[in-house]
């Protein structure tokens, strides 16, 4: 017999799931905490340019203003202006599959750009180009 007890004990699971399925899905996130081993890297602008036009232009387009139906804007982007740049590095090392609740493009955007060879360097080069976009 079903108690009272075990139904809300599956309902609450059922909640919690739902709770973490809108919040962009635990390994996606990023925290504070994980990105702290990126803050030590300061980015140089001029390599991130040539980084980012050998990656990410394909889907940001070459002045990273994104691609229909691909990549976002990055240069109006309020998620590049409001976090920090130890927490995009560690964003783009993980990327964000199409599923993801957070991603509406339905695009994977995939770890490191698609780009296994890039650097944590690089990527903070990255990260630094995109900050002289913003607008």
């Amino acid at each position: 017999m079903i108690t009272r007890l075990s139904v809300l004990f599956v309902v609450l699971s059922l909640l919690a799931s739902a709770l973490e399925a809108c919040s962009g899905g635990g390994s996606q996130s990023t925290t504070p905490d994980e990105a702290e081993k990126f803050a030590s890297l300061k980015g140089d602008a001029k390599k991130g340019e040539t980084a980012f036009a050998g990656t990410c232009v394909p889907c940001h387009g070459p002045d990273a203003k994104g691609m229909p139906g691909l990549g976002k804007d990055l240069t109006t982007s309020t998620f590049v202006k409001d976090t920090s740049d130890a927490e995009l590095i560690l964003f783009v090392t993980k990327g964000r599959p199409a599923g993801d609740p957070l991603n509406i493009t339905g695009v994977d955007m995939p770890p490191r750009g698609g780009n296994p060879a890039l650097k944590d360097q690089d990527l903070a080069d990255i990260v630094a180009y995109l900050h002289t976009l913003q607008k």
